[in-house]
């Protein structure tokens, strides 16, 4: 089962008697042109003006085997090659503009095959305007004097106007001047002086009556649909330079650089009239101005030239001119501000594309789809005015294939009774294309058949009569409308003369007599007809009487229904209001609750960031406290490995003198113990005195306490590099030969951070007083970074002392430490001289010191 296809929206049924029933058939007119040249030959010849008559070419008859044929096609007015533009737009288009003005839509078709005038009959050439340009001069030279200033009609998305006051007009006015727009043309612009000649029309044409109670606006818009898609020729479309261009290899373009624009989507309106959704409408006051947005839409218009023309339309252009008509306010000054009182009335001028053959045109790639597409919508529409013809003559009501094609689809309302249809059918009388004029020929025989109906008067009512009432205030002719009085009287048969100028005359009285006669005779009909009008009437106002009883009734019993139903409506509503009161209670109690939590939520939210914000601090605090300590410990910790090492160095010193003094001690006891008792002859007293002087020179002489040599000398290494000398005001005057003195150093008493920036290594001087009573000075040195934050911070690296110290301090404090005895005393065995004395003295025997004495007795009882 084949899904059902969605049916355009039927119109209400129109009562009897009214104007719209009556339709009219579709005016279709043929227009033949002229031959390209003399000697070809001829397939169509004009019988009279209504009537052509198409014969079998020779050449066709050989080729197809066909026989001679003339068959005969009647047209509403048929135009010879002699008929000029004037001729043909004063019978065609003239009665559609006039229907323009008048508030009526107007549908213009040019219909034929390649080559066979359409754009001619519809553009026209230089010197011989088309029905375009005429039917713009037509419409300016009527409505000239009664345009509405620009921009006080303003176009909008739904296919309808709004109304602009005047300051609003003028304010976008000079807004629109500020900033030129291309799409509003200007009436100082020239045309292209190509087609100037076009809008030259020599022949004045005017509408008659035109409303002068009204003020009028001229928009245009113009579309082309290619390939069944819709698009606006005067859309402006931003060059984009990344993109390719478009070339006449790729698409059939005019101008090489013109960026395609977007396809457009068919609408409906409020009033189920088709539109072109997002069309470009451009306000125009004049011809100039209309036909250059026109021709400038042209210029992007899809031709191409192929093997049947040098430029052949591919695509069908419409070319729309939309009437907005608006009464004036009792003054006659300004538009009435009513959107309800506009009137907007357009006619279409159509250019179809050329129905051809492929074989014939040798059409390949795009032009063979394009002439696809073209013979697909132009099949469409013949389609759609066969089912036409065909529910109104058998009284069917098949659907009209309107949504087959886009170009049926926009038109559709036309056929519907929203405007008169007209069809221009453009031949080619050469025997070239005669299958093809054989073919146009029964579309318009089939077209002609179809009626549309004829379209409502719009009747526009201001206030009062503007224009006219101030012209007739001026002196103009006033119309006085008849009395009721006077019609009655006219009604009667007129009464003869009455003079009687004869005594004889036996003529007059009688008229008289008999003129009475009639009228009583007639008063008594008019009498008799008003009687029984009025008992007609009586019965007729007695039976609306019951019948409007009867719907009070009714209507009363249905009141109380619905006041049952209010009843308990109202009572639910009270149900629903209560609870909705219960529930706007908790819902407060809900949010004031949410409010407490939301606050206290902040509350701890600050609160936790705060404590965060302690924790971290002291975090940092224990760092850097833990760092100082750390410093500190190992700073500790060296100076006490120092001070450690310094002492067992001194008590290994100790240690090794009072070895030493003992292994002398034990060799000069064994050297006296092992030494043999032998008797020699005592020698002279200066022979023995020499040799104890011999003795006591070769004896070992004392090794001095001297203190351990440290292996390593430490010297600074920042000599080369530049230094900040940082020397406090209170610092004192030492008197050294060695003072600190740094080379290329900046000197400051107080610490900053400009000098800090230019050097790389810091140096402060601190003074002090040491444990002996002098000045102890120290020079504490650093480097210096930069930080993050752009500014410098010190890092310190050695401390540097200089101290003042006396040699004699040194060599009497060095003398204090000499060995002990066992018994506690000081022993003066300090050095090797006076032990190896003691010794000599002790083995000669001679006699002892009394400090040595009895240190010599117990040795001597030992052996």
């Amino acid at each position: 089962m084949k899904p059902a296809r969605t049916k355009t929206p039927r119109k209400p049924p129109v009562k009897k008697g009214s104007q719209t029933c009556l339709k009219d058939p579709v005016g279709v007119y043929c227009r033949v042109r002229p031959l390209g040249l003399p000697e070809q030959e001829c397939c169509i010849e004009v019988i009279n003006n209504t009537t052509v008559q198409l014969h079998t070419p020779e050449g066709y008859r050989l080729n197809r085997n066909g026989d001679y044929k003339e068959t005969q096609y009647s047209f509403k007015q048929v135009f010879g090659t002699h008929t000029t533009q004037k001729e043909l737009f004063d019978v065609v288009a003239s009665p559609l503009v006039d229907d323009l003005i008048h508030g009526k839509n107007g549908l213009l078709f040019t219909y034929g095959v390649t080559g066979s005038g359409k754009t001619h009959t519809m553009t026209g050439s230089p010197g011989e305007g088309g029905l375009l340009p005429r039917c713009l001069d037509m419409i300016f030279n009527s409505i000239g004097s009664f345009q509405a200033k620009r921009y006080v009609f303003k176009s909008n998305d739904r296919n309808s106007m709004d109304i602009q006051c005047e300051v609003d007009a003028l304010l976008e006015r000079q807004k629109r001047e500020a900033t030129p727009n291309p799409k509003t043309p200007s009436s100082k612009r020239q045309v292209d002086p190509e087609f100037a000649d076009m809008i030259n029309v020599q022949e004045f044409c005017k509408a008659e009556e035109v409303d002068e109670d009204s003020v009028y606006g001229v928009f245009v818009s113009y579309i082309e649909i290619y390939n069944n898609y819709i698009y606006d020729l005067l859309e402006e479309v931003p060059f984009d330079p990344i993109k390719p261009k478009w070339n006449s290899c790729s698409t059939p373009m005019r101008n090489t650089d013109f960026v395609p624009p977007q396809s457009k989507l068919l609408r409906e309106d409020k009033n189920h009239n088709m539109y072109v959704a997002g069309c470009t409408e451009v306000e125009v006051k004049s011809t100039e101005e209309a036909f250059e947005v026109f021709w400038r839409g042209q210029k992007k218009r899809r031709i191409a030239n192929t093997h049947l023309n040098r430029e052949s339309s591919r695509s069908h252009s419409v070319f729309n001119i939309k009437l907005v008509q608006a009464p004036l306010d009792a003054d006659g000054d300004n538009v009435l501000q009513e959107k309800e009182q506009i009137t907007i009335s357009q006619l279409s001028l159509v250019d179809l594309a050329g129905s051809e053959r492929t074989n014939r045109t040798k059409a390949e790639g795009n032009r063979l789809r394009e002439a696809g597409n073209i013979n697909q919508s132009l099949m469409t529409l013949r389609t759609c005015m066969e089912v036409l013809r065909e529910n109104q003559t058998y009284g069917t009501n098949k659907m009209v294939p309107y949504r087959d094609s886009k170009l049926t689809h926009l038109f559709k309302n036309y056929f519907d009774g929203e405007g008169k249809v007209r069809l221009i059918v453009c031949v080619n009388p050469k025997a070239e294309d005669y299958e093809e004029s054989l073919q146009v020929m029964r579309f318009a025989e089939v077209t002609q058949e179809v009626e549309v109906a004829r379209p409502t008067d719009k009747a526009i009512c201001g206030l009062t009569p503007g224009r006219r009432y101030r012209n007739q205030a001026r002196g103009g002719p006033v119309g006085d409308e008849p009395v009721v009085s006077e019609v009655v009287l006219q009604s009667f048969p007129p009464l003869p003369s009455c003079e009687i100028l004869d005594v004889h005359d036996e003529q007059t009285l009688p008229r008289l007599i008999e003129a009475l006669e009639k009228r009583h005779r007639l008063r008594q009909m008019m009498t008799d007809e008003f009687n029984k009008q009025c008992i007609t009437f009586k019965a007729l106002l007695q039976e609306f009487d019951n019948t409007v009883l009867n719907k009070e009734n009714y209507i009363q019993g249905k009141l109380n229904e619905k006041d049952k139903v209010i009843s308990g409506q109202k009572l639910e509503l009270e149900r629903l209001e209560k609870k909705n009161k219960t529930l706007e209670y908790k819902v407060e109690i809900l949010e004031k609750t949410t409010t407490i939590y939301e606050e206290d939520k902040r509350n701890l939210q600050q609160e936790l960031e705060t404590q965060n914000q302690k924790l971290q601090r002291q975090f940092s605090d224990k760092r850097r406290l833990e760092a100082r300590l750390q410093g500190m410990v190992t700073e500790t910790t060296m100076k006490w490995e120092k001070e450690c090492e310094r002492r067992v160095a001194a008590k290994q010193l100790e240690m090794q003198n009072k070895l030493w003094v003992k292994d002398e001690k034990l060799k000069q006891l064994k050297a006296i113990v092992t030494e043999p008792k032998t008797e020699k002859p005592e020698r002279p007293s200066r022979e023995r005195d020499r040799e104890k002087v011999t003795q006591r020179s070769v004896s070992p002489s004392p090794v001095p306490n001297a203190p351990p040599i440290r292996l390593r000398h430490r010297r600074s290494r920042s000599a080369g590099d530049r230094w900040v000398d940082h020397k406090p005001a209170s610092n004192l005057q030492t008197e050294t030969v060695m003072q600190p003195h740094v080379p290329n150093a900046i000197t400051v008493s107080v610490a900053n951070e400009k000098a800090l920036a230019k050097c790389e290594k810091y140096m402060l001087t601190h003074q002090e007083l040491a444990s002996d009573g002098e000045i102890e000075t120290k020079l504490i040195k650093g480097d210096v970074y930069k930080t993050r934050g752009g500014g410098q911070s010190v890092q310190f690296t050695e401390i540097e002392t200089l101290k003042q110290e006396s040699p004699t301090g040194r060599k009497r404090r060095s003398s204090t430490i000499a060995p002990t005895q066992p018994d506690g005393t000081e022993s003066e065995w300090t050095d090797v001289e006076t032990r190896c004395s003691v010794a000599v003295e002790m083995r000669a025997g001679s006699q002892l010191g009394p400090g040595y004495q009895h240190h010599a007795q117990p040795k001597r009882k030992k052996p």
